[in-house]
């Protein structure tokens, strides 16, 4: 006679096998404060919170399954995850459509797609895929063949343009060539160019962005333009004070004064509402975030999952840090979500998708060929 009981049991236990507990922990928590204030931000009848609770079971699907992928076959995927993912940018670029001036849209027919999502994770398996393959030759110049790996989508995602996701793309590769022994005197020497062809990339920005930096010094002089975004997010978040003004009775946020206030500025919609003490706790949250990341990274056995893990660990700290310092006025306006807990399916899906791969190297190390 079957055992039944004793099947589903051993099933079960199959199942979440692959779940790392305290990451998948940490992400729940946070993207229960996300939820709470969607509903904040949003207040119409918990539609947009239903919707995002939708968002959230498909992306956790989809972690669960990636998590089960043993990490060489997230290396086969590297190559050809990238070349289509910039075969399909170039494809924006010659017959993408436009939304809102911006053409980073790719119409497939049946339905369009935002291929620079792709690049987010396609740019970190390369790259760690690449430096892996030459680990033992590794010498400088497959810096140099990295770096012109990383330009290539990056300029792409820029020109659509699509500032905010090409950040997050750059910083995804610069991680990994980082982590795979960049010298400092290469990352400093790279500053100080940088620093000197400012005048230079002045003149390549858009005029939005011209504004935008320009706003992000002084908002007050387009207070009800450009620098309005700024503006009425950093006077949300004073006026929460230490404590807040307590949940649902933000006024800023009920007001409508905040713009985007359940995607790219939730973090002044949670800053009213739970003051300098909330704040703190998704700080909190998102330190013990990139710390178990960064344990999962140094307990990696290979190059490969090594340099992998520490790159998309690296990048939730990345959209953390760029959208609250956007909201908080002391960054440009460039589009982020905070992680986790801004409205929207794509970015949750991709952030899970990096929560899936760490969770795959965790639980195979033992299993992955060194």
């Amino acid at each position: 006679m079957i055992d039944f009981v004793g099947t589903v049991k051993h099933w079960g236990r199959q199942s979440v096998a692959h779940l790392d507990a305290p990451l998948l922990f940490i992400a729940m928590a946070i993207m229960a404060v996300g939820l709470v204030t969607v509903h904040s931000a949003t207040f119409d009848g918990n539609q947009r919170m239903a919707s995002q609770a939708g968002n959230m079971g498909v992306a956790l699907a989809i972690m669960w399954f990636v998590s089960r992928l043993p990490p060489q076959k997230l290396m086969r995927l590297a190559v050809p995850l990238y070349v289509v993912g910039v075969i399909l940018l170039v494809g924006v670029f010659l017959f993408g459509i436009k939304v809102n001036g911006a053409k980073r849209w790719l119409p497939l027919g049946f339905t369009r797609i935002q291929p620079s999502e792709i690049m987010k994770i396609a740019m970190p398996l390369m790259l760690a895929w690449y430096f892996h393959k030459f680990e033992a030759t590794l010498r400088w110049k497959h810096h140099v063949v990295a770096a012109l790996l990383l330009v290539v989508p990056f300029a792409l995602i820029a020109k659509q343009p699509d500032l905010g996701t090409a950040i997050l793309v750059g910083a995804a590769g610069f991680y990994v060539i980082f982590f795979a022994g960049l010298p400092w005197k290469v990352i400093f020497g790279l500053a100080a160019a940088g620093a000197a062809a400012a005048p230079l990339l002045w003149n390549v920005l858009h005029d939005y962005q011209r504004k935008r930096i320009l706003t992000l010094l002084d908002p007050t002089t387009d207070p009800l333009g450009a620098g309005y975004h700024i503006i009425q997010a950093t006077i949300a978040i004073g006026s929460g004070g230490a404590v807040g003004k307590g949940y649902l009775n933000g006024t800023q946020t009920h007001l409508e004064f905040i713009p985007e206030k359940h995607t790219d500025f939730i973090f002044a919609v949670y800053s009213e509402e739970w003051g300098l003490i909330g704040n703190g706790f998704l700080l909190f949250l998102y330190t013990l975030l990139v710390g178990r990341g960064l344990i999962i990274a140094a307990a990696a056995p290979t190059l490969f999952t090594r340099l992998l893990a520490g790159a998309i660990t690296l990048i939730f700290f990345t959209y953390a840090f760029v959208n609250m310092g956007m909201v908080s006025g002391i960054l440009p306006v460039v589009g982020v979500p905070l992680p986790f807990v801004s409205y929207g399916g794509t970015a949750l899906v991709t952030l899970f998708l990096g929560i899936g791969i760490l969770m795959s190297i965790h639980t195979h190390r033992m299993l992955v060929k060194k």
